[in-house]
């Protein structure tokens, strides 16, 4: 069972969005996200995630692809680049792939793989909010 959530919009008289979605272990999904809410992965997920706020993969979680985010937390496995501002591998996580961050910490038992480009803090990836990305591949979209 995935869990996904619509409250992404965002209106002027609402606190911050602090919801969650969620990929549930035992799910299977391909595609390209782009979020405005912290994302949790504890089932299987290949493609492309943009998120203006945190990526957690969770023990059982498994990411194939690129991950664009403020934060991400690795419980689980995942392979493919990463652009994030802060980079935690915990003790059981596992990444196979490149890392481009201001912050990387690996925890002890935590395993990386691949190759790793500190940047500075100021040159940090910007993280686009969700519905600018959304309007920029409408836009790519109706231009093919």
């Amino acid at each position: 069972m995935a869990i996904f959530n619509n409250s992404d919009s965002t209106h002027k008289s609402t606190k911050p969005d602090t919801n969650t979605t969620i990929i549930t272990a035992g799910s299977k999904i391909k595609g390209e996200m782009n979020l405005a809410c912290d994302l949790y992965v504890d089932g299987e997920f290949e493609g492309v995630i943009h998120s203006n706020k945190e990526v957690n993969i969770g023990k059982n979680g498994h990411i194939k692809g690129d991950v664009s985010t403020k934060r991400l937390v690795v419980q689980g496995y995942i392979e493919g680049s990463i652009h994030a501002a802060r980079v935690e591998i915990k003790a059981q996580g596992r990444v196979n792939g490149s890392i481009e961050s201001s912050e990387l910490v690996i925890e002890a038992k935590g395993i990386f793989e691949g190759n790793s480009t500190v940047i500075d803090a100021s040159k940090a990836p910007t993280i686009l909010p969700a519905d600018t990305i959304v309007k920029k591949i409408e836009k790519e979209e109706v231009k093919s």
